[in-house]
Order: structure tokens, then C-alpha cells, then sequence
């Protein structure tokens, strides 16, 4: 089955009216520079000198979330979340949503201009201080 994917404003929706929370997947400093508020940071890729990897602890982070929490999955243009979400509904996440355009914006793949505005463009609530337990440290210590 293909996970939802929906805009920021209904993903914004989502969260304010059905009680979802977002889960940017973006690295730790991609949301240390600005995030949708109230956002959790679990990070599908870590920055490296070589560029973006694989983060081998994203499934057992992910874990601290029980299966049928309802998670809005969010990155930086809809990539990264659109792979995260299929990975989280492939071991039994039972409410995943995709954000379709992450945070800055999705391109449109023939031109590489933004075709829809993401999460910050389209004005809704960025923070750039995260609650100190929706860290990726935090989570990743247990004390979600």
C-alpha cells in the first residue's frame, strides 16, 4: 500500500486537528537551522566528510515511537521522508503521512525549480530551538 502524502498545510492540519506529530528526517544540523515547531529530529542520513550516509540506528531510534503513533514524515524537499515513511509502513507503522514538499520545497524534476513551496516558505511555525526531548540525542538516549 503507498503511504498518504500530503501538502504542509495539511500535514500543519494533521498535527493541530488529529493529534499527529512531525518527524523531521532531515540531519542534525539541517534542523538545527530551522524546523517545523514542535518537530522530532530522527535522521534517515547523518552528514559525513563524504558527503550524506545511511543512519544505521534510524529504524531503533524510530522505536521509541509505538507502531500505531500518528506520524507526519518530513525532510527538506520530500525525498528522504518519502523513503522513511515506506521503511516505517514496511515494519508495521500503521499512521505514517509523507510531507510531500519537507521543509524548503519540493523541485520539480525536469527544471529543478521548487513546483511546490515546503513547510517554511509556505509560512507555517519554524522553530530553530528544538524541545530538548524531540533532539536526536534525545531520542536516541531513550527519553523520548
Amino acid at each position: 500500500m503507498a503511504v498518504k502524502r500530503v501538502s504542509p498545510a495539511e500535514a500543519r492540519d494533521l498535527i493541530d486537528k488529529q493529534g499527529y506529530v512531525y518527524v523531521d528526517v532531515r540531519s542534525v544540523p539541517e534542523f538545527a537551522a530551522g524546523h517545523p515547531q514542535g518537530a522530532y529530529n530522527v535522521p534517515l542520513m547523518n552528514m559525513g566528510p563524504g558527503g550524506m550516509s545511511p543512519n544505521p540506528d534510524f529504524m531503533t531510534v524510530m522505536a521509541t515511537f509505538p507502531k500505531d503513533a500518528k506520524l507526519v514524515v518530513g525532510c527538506k524537499a520530500g525525498g528522504r521522508s518519502a523513503r522513511a515513511a515506506a521503511m516505517l509502513e514496511a515494519a508495521g507503522y500503521t499512521n505514517v503521512i509523507d510531507q510531500r514538499a519537507g521543509f524548503e520545497g519540493a523541485p520539480d524534476p525536469a527544471t529543478g525549480r521548487i513546483a511546490e513551496p515546503g513547510w517554511r516558505p509556505a509560512g507555517l511555525p519554524v522553530a530553530t530551538s528544538p524541545l530538548p526531548d524531540r533532539t536526536y540525542e534525545a531520542l536516541r538516549a531513550g527519553r523520548k
